[in-house]
């Protein structure tokens, strides 16, 4: 080995454990129902030398980069034996994705990939591209994960090599190493994206929240959050979809909405985290929002905090598809703590952190949408005037 691959190689390993090994820091709170961290915490560096760099100086003899990581993103997440695991979307100078796990002690920094990523089965017509997992531990006794699987749109002419099918890919395991892959999910929708596994069985079968699409991009005329069962999870077929939460005109969700993880049990309903979508004179903006649904009829919304929860700041408006958060994973662990895990401008992922008594607060007690500009007015003058009632200087508007 001469001494400037030695160097150079030197120089990678120590760039690389700084980063992983870098503390994170809580920024200040601004509005009191979560907390922001100052660093991301996995981005395209975090990638594992090993993945990216030929170490033989023979067949790298200029410790080139062999295969670079893109992008890393959209990781659902789950608590396991007191680590905080992330199923990240890794992607690739390709533009292929393909999940890998990072494993936390505290889940706020110090994420470290595992050797190898995962090897996802196949079914019988593979996936192109696979992203955006979420991670359920289902009371059947299984972790499962649902992901997009997408492939070419084979009806599509020669010409057009950007016309593309999404839908549900389901696989199953118990530790994250090894994985089972079951069907696809059918249901009457032409494509789904965003699709999510109920934790518990409702009438003794398996819910899935969907997403039905009409197309690759557009949600057309099937716009909104669904709802339906399944008989089976090992070849899952939802017959009837209800859309418990529709997109609507002028709203931070108008384009098209979407779960992101599976809701969390709390003893007003179930917790939920979602994303909403606009069209704006710079392109789509993807923003995160909550609502909570009924404990047991799960396809009434009882309780939904108008305008959005939590949208890009600073760098995060920034990256290979900007102005953009997701989420796909959150834990709730012991304590009431809940780890909020968004990539943004689906290039790197971040964590915040609250209460599940905050969330729950901010749910019930947020003003909703009452979705004209008159009725927005309204909500802060009544505001107003309870402040002024509570100072002893009443104001009526």
């Amino acid at each position: 080995m001469n001494t400037s691959f030695k160097n150079r190689l030197e120089a990678l390993e120590h760039q690389h454990a700084t980063l992983i090994e870098r503390p994170n820091v809580k920024k200040p709170s601004s509005n009191g129902i979560f907390e922001r961290y100052e660093y991301p915490i996995l981005t395209a560096q975090h990638a594992p030398l090993e993945w990216r760099y030929d170490f033989n100086p023979e067949s790298n003899p200029y410790l080139m980069e062999r295969y670079g990581i893109n992008a890393i993103f959209n990781a659902g997440a789950i608590k396991i034996d007191d680590k905080y695991l992330m199923v990240a979307r890794v992607e690739g100078f390709d533009r292929k994705s393909f999940f890998a796990v990072a494993e936390s002690n505290n889940g706020i920094d110090g994420f470290k990939f595992w050797d190898f990523p995962i090897t996802m089965p196949e079914n019988e017509v593979p996936d192109t591209n696979v992203y955006d997992m979420r991670l359920v531990q289902h009371e059947d006794g299984w972790i499962y994960g649902l992901f997009c699987t997408e492939r070419r749109d084979e009806s599509a002419h020669e010409g057009d090599q950007s016309a593309a099918i999404a839908q549900c890919g389901i696989a199953r395991t118990r530790d994250l190493k090894s994985w089972e892959r079951l069907a696809d999910l059918k249901t009457p929708s032409p494509q789904q994206r965003n699709v999510v596994l109920h934790p518990e069985f409702v009438d003794g079968k398996y819910a899935f929240y969907t997403r039905p699409q009409d197309s690759f991009i557009e949600a057309g005329k099937g716009g909104g959050i669904g709802f339906g069962l399944s008989d089976s999870i090992e070849n899952a077929v939802v017959n009837q979809e209800i859309v418990i939460d529709k997109k609507r005109y002028h709203t931070v969700y108008e384009a098209k909405n979407g779960l992101g993880p599976a809701p969390i049990k709390t003893a007003e309903g179930w917790l939920h985290l979602a994303h909403g979508v606009r069209n704006t004179a710079a392109g789509l903006r993807y923003v995160l929002y909550m609502f909570m649904t009924d404990l047991h009829d799960l396809t009434k919304v009882t309780h939904k905090p108008g305008g959005y929860f939590m949208a890009p700041e600073g760098e995060e408006c920034i990256g290979d598809v900007s102005n953009v958060l997701f989420s796909n994973g959150w834990i709730l662990d012991d304590n009431g703590t809940v780890f909020i895990y968004y990539a943004s401008s689906d290039t790197r992922q971040h964590v915040a952190t609250s209460t599940v008594d905050k969330l729950v607060d901010y749910v019930l007690n947020t003003p909703e949408d009452k979705f004209y500009s008159s009725k927005s007015v309204q909500t802060i003058a009544n505001m107003v005037n309870r402040n002024k009632k509570l100072t002893g200087n009443g104001l009526t508007v």
